[in-house]
């Protein structure tokens, strides 16, 4: 179910509070708090959509050692000042160091 962002509307035009609320995609706009009935908005706001290239997959692509080893690429961890350990991957030295 999505995630839709919520503003109070308060009667100085000043924002109120925000909050979310998960609803049906065919259910009505809230036109009050939940709670404390006070008059509410619904705030556009752009979708979060998690695709092939987002950062989120990237990052899951590239934390999984056994897939970064398929594709013949190594992976170092900064492990201290200007030193690096190898945590994925056959090829290059174990460790990077500055000295």
């Amino acid at each position: 179910m999505p995630t839709y962002l919520y503003e109070v509307i308060l009667p100085d035009g000043e924002e109120g509070q925000v909050f979310e609320v998960e609803q049906a995609m065919s259910d009505p706009p809230l036109t009050e708090h939940p709670t404390t009935g006070q008059p509410v908005r619904r705030v556009i706001t752009a979708p979060n959509i998690v695709s092939q290239y987002s950062d989120r997959s990237l990052n899951n692509a590239l934390a999984d050692s056994k897939k970064l080893e398929q594709m013949g690429l190594t992976k170092y961890v900064k492990s201290g000042d200007g030193t690096y350990e190898k945590h994925a991957g056959t090829q290059g030295p174990d460790v990077i160091s500055a000295d």
